[in-house]
């Protein structure tokens, strides 16, 4: 029987992909999120699906989903952090309660997560974990301060534990998306920012055409089916035509 994958932030974008992909190829799987509705309606076979509405900033919530899950398929061999949250704005105007939203999802959702599975993965030398960083995650952006510091934190704390860990035959592993056709930017407040942003994508061509998040889900899965010796660390990937 295929073990256990855990999807956080599943009901649309990258995790909806990665679940439809890894339910395909007959993986049991604990999808997450705060509109489990939505991802009830995904094209999935549900046999071997648990749905939980958690936020994962919430760490005894997300850690009661997980062993529920672990008790009916055992223990958990994929975590994909995928839940995120992109506000723009610049540093001088926006909110900072905007800049915390992000911190406590972006960054504490992931490390609450990996703390959750690490113990047992570590224990039985095995487990994998990715979290979904960004291409803002590497270098700076317009209207991104804050969203830049919480990708950058991802790949900074993924590195540290990556190396804290492989001793033990676990893999963290990075996927960092260029920009993508996703909800990321329903929640946006700074209508300026979300014009530049709007302007930057048309620049591209295509009818502002960016990434198809079914290619990062086909990543995470490829980087998962290597043999577990095997670590991808990190995975740029973005449209042809994004230059940035």
């Amino acid at each position: 029987m295929k073990k256990l994958v855990v999807i956080t932030g599943a009901s649309s974008g990258f995790g909806a992909e990665t679940a439809k992909i890894f339910n395909a190829n007959g993986y049991p799987t604990l999808l997450l999120g705060r509109n489990t509705a939505k991802i009830k309606t995904l094209p999935l076979d549900f046999t071997n699906v648990l749905v939980d509405q958690v936020d994962v900033t919430n760490y005894a919530e997300f850690k009661a989903a997980v062993r529920k899950a672990e008790d009916q398929f055992g223990q958990t061999d994929l975590l994909v952090n995928n839940a995120g949250v992109m506000l723009l704005g610049n540093v001088w105007r926006q909110d900072p309660s905007e800049w915390q939203t992000m911190l406590n999802t972006n960054v504490m959702g992931v490390l609450n997560g990996m703390q959750i599975v690490l113990d047992d993965m570590m224990a039985r030398e095995g487990g994998t974990i990715i979290n979904m960083s960004s291409i803002a995650g590497r270098k700076e952006f317009a209207n991104h301060a804050a969203y830049v510091a919480t990708k950058m934190g991802v790949h900074g704390l993924s590195e540290t534990v990556r190396g804290e860990v492989a001793a033990k035959n676990v893999r963290v592993a990075v996927v960092a998306p260029g920009a993508a056709d996703t909800e990321l930017l329903t929640h946006v407040t700074d209508e300026e920012a979300l014009a530049t942003y709007n302007d930057w994508k048309q620049s591209m061509g295509d009818g502002g055409k960016t990434l198809d998040p079914k290619y990062v889900a086909q990543v995470v899965y490829q980087m998962y089916q290597m043999p577990q010796e095997v670590n991808i660390r990190e995975v740029v990937i973005a449209a042809t035509k994004q230059d940035s």
